[in-house]
């Protein structure tokens, strides 16, 4: 049982596309990878941070995501930053690609996730977010970190 766990783990996750994206949708999609990529990848190493996703030739490919070379891979190793094709449903591509032809909608990647063995991507359909946008969320945040710090203080002094 102890595999299963291992196998069911995030690898990395992109923190900073939701501080500055607003998701609208997700998506899971596969990804088309090389030996010496998954075996990096089980490594624990990736980061999605600059990643990005584009339609090329009617199949969404998510690119700049950085899948770093395979310590042990010889002449057959990958590159880093290479384009790497999503797997996805006709209907997901034709529903993505409707959505981000509006102004400002763009995909971008989540987290990155073993999921049976089968290496995932959770990919985000998001609008950029204004300076005040931003400001606004983490007052928001803030504001409700402290009205439970609040009311767990309250409960303590009734027990």
């Amino acid at each position: 049982m102890a595999k299963k766990n291992q196998e069911d783990r995030v690898i990395a996750s992109n923190r900073k596309a939701r501080h500055d994206f607003e998701i609208l949708d997700t998506f899971e999609a596969g990804m088309v990878l090389t030996g010496t990529e998954v075996k990096s990848l089980r490594e624990g190493k990736a980061s999605l941070v600059d990643g990005f996703g584009q339609f090329y030739r009617g199949e969404l490919y998510i690119e700049n995501v950085y899948i770093p070379e395979y310590l042990n891979g010889s002449w057959t190793n990958h590159a880093a930053r290479r384009r790497r094709k999503l797997l996805l449903h006709r209907q997901e591509l034709l529903k993505i690609e409707r959505k981000i032809g509006e102004a400002g909608l763009t995909v971008v990647p989540l987290s990155l996730y073993f999921k049976s063995g089968r290496a995932k991507i959770e990919i985000g359909i998001a609008r950029g977010k204004r300076e005040y946008d931003k400001r606004q969320t983490l007052r928001e945040q803030q504001d409700n970190r402290e009205a439970m710090r609040a009311m767990r203080e309250r409960n303590r002094g009734h027990a």
